[in-house]
């Protein structure tokens, strides 16, 4: 929020850092810096109540604390992948439009595929399998709960999958738009945390598919 004030932030958007020249070794670990704050925001609220039950079962463990840190270590290194390559693919689109002189002069294009590919996948079978995982952490916890750091990892690495699988095209539109829009990850996390852990969440599924859909129809339209 303080980068946002200041501008700061904006050093940290993956586009400033691909066509700023930064080099790779130093662009990717400092997108990664801001997703990882990103990913505490966003991510983490939807996920608390599994949090809390790992918590309570792990508080028997003789290392409770290092069971925790290998779960929420497991839970961050499926997101921080899929963030790495996200941003390499980005690297690949970037190239793309600056080879095309037709893609440069419609970017829009871009924006308003990656709202209708998210609206899209609010209505297939696998982000609703993955929602019914996350709706149900007590069932999850019963099935793959095991004790230990290496237990929590597993854990948390398989609970990442499931989350990644309902919210990695959410998280394409958070992406495109830019870690630095607070608004946006406002809007996105409100929806995230309702579909996965409130009772009538599966009936906001498709509105929000309708949404992102009727969203990228209007900047098509307006911008062709």
């Amino acid at each position: 929020m303080t980068a946002e004030a200041t501008g700061a932030a904006s050093l940290l958007h993956h586009d400033g850092l691909i066509e700023g020249g930064v080099a790779v070794w130093i662009a990717l670990p400092a997108f990664l810096l801001a997703w990882q704050v990103m990913l505490a925001a966003m991510m983490l609220p939807s996920s608390l109540p599994l949090v809390r039950l790992f918590a309570r079962a792990s508080a028997r463990q003789p290392r409770p604390r290092a069971a925790m840190a290998g779960f929420l270590s497991g839970y961050l290194l499926i997101w921080t992948a899929f963030g790495a390559l996200a941003f390499a693919f980005d690297v690949g689109v970037h190239a793309a439009v600056d080879a095309s002189p037709w893609l440069e002069s419609h970017e829009w294009v871009l924006g308003a595929g990656v709202l209708a590919l998210a609206g899209a996948f609010q209505f297939s079978s696998l982000k609703y399998a993955c929602l019914d995982k996350c709706r149900h952490p007590a069932q999850f916890m019963l099935r793959f709960y095991r004790r230990g750091a290496g237990g929590g990892l597993r854990l948390g690495a398989r609970h990442g999958l499931f989350c990644l699988g309902c919210c990695w095209a959410l998280m394409l539109v958070m992406f495109s738009v830019g870690v630095a829009s607070l608004v946006v990850m406002a809007a996105l996390t409100a929806l995230m945390v309702h579909e996965k852990t409130q009772p009538r969440g599966r009936q906001v599924v498709p509105v929000a598919g309708v949404t992102l859909f009727a969203t990228a129809m209007m900047i098509a339209l307006y911008s062709a």
